[in-house]
Formats: structure tokens, C-alpha cells, sequence
């Protein structure tokens, strides 16, 4: 039961472990926003795309 106690003493007392959770998460969080802004916007950019091969296509 001592050996629990100071177990869990010494982890409560380190905080390495919950500043790399929180740069994990905040990670995460910033690749969710990248991932969702990069679908959102993949429509317009291909709609882009195949615009300027139906131009060049056309001038060709």
C-alpha cells in the first residue's frame, strides 16, 4: 500500500507526461482543422482545375 502511495506521489508530482498530452492534442486538433479546410475547399480548386484544361483545350 506505501509502495501504491509513492507511486503515485512521484507520477502526480511529474508533469512531462501532461505537457506532451496537451502538444499531442493540440496537434490533433490543429490536423482536424487542416484536414476540414483542405475538403472544404478541394471542390473549388479541382472545379479550377478542370476549367483551365477546358480553356486550353478550347485555345488548342
Amino acid at each position: 500500500m506505501i509502495a501504491i502511495r509513492s507511486i503515485l506521489r512521484m507520477l502526480s508530482a511529474n508533469q512531462r507526461g501532461a505537457t506532451a498530452i496537451e502538444y499531442g492534442l493540440l496537434v490533433a486538433l490543429i490536423a482536424v482543422a487542416a484536414i476540414g479546410g483542405m475538403s472544404s475547399l478541394g471542390g473549388g480548386v479541382g472545379g479550377m482545375w478542370g476549367k483551365l484544361v477546358g480553356t486550353m483545350n478550347n485555345v488548342m
